[in-house]
């Protein structure tokens, strides 16, 4: 719903998120059907055309089977809706009832990750085993703001 996000940027917040969290192909299995790919997309570019003074965030977990293209390609649609910060973490299991992980990612790989999404155009990127949507969230608020 565009204008509840209306209502949210109406508050003046320093940071509009919402997480894409996965790749377009694994959304299905991993998302709420309430809250898919293209949705998120839309409401993070929505966010950017009506306050684009306001920094845009978004995060991907990794480790659930994705590839590198399909990566490349989430990263690409969220620098297309204007996202400003991107968070990329690798997926952790947190019950034996949810989602296994299908691959630990190694930290060289997140390292290249965060290149890729500087090359990208995001004002600031953190990617590593154990970082999440928060990670050092006044840092990388004040290091975006700054760029």
């Amino acid at each position: 719903d565009l204008e509840a996000v209306e209502t949210v940027l109406a508050a003046n917040p320093e940071v509009y998120a919402q997480n894409l969290e996965t790749v377009r192909r694994l959304t299905p299995k991993v998302r709420d059907p309430r809250a898919g790919y293209e949705q998120t997309l839309r409401v993070l570019a929505h966010a950017k055309r009506v306050r684009p003074d306001i920094l845009t965030k978004s995060s991907l977990m990794l480790g659930l089977g994705e590839t590198e293209e399909e990566l490349l390609e989430a990263m690409r649609d969220l620098r297309g809706a204007g996202v400003d910060i991107l968070t990329l973490g690798q997926y952790l299991r947190p019950t034996p009832a949810h989602l296994p992980v299908a691959r630990y990612v190694p930290p060289e790989d997140f390292k290249r990750y965060e290149a890729w999404g500087y090359e990208l155009g995001f004002r600031e990127v953190f990617a590593g085993p154990l970082v999440r949507s928060s990670y050092r969230a006044d840092r990388v608020f004040l290091e975006a703001k700054a760029r």
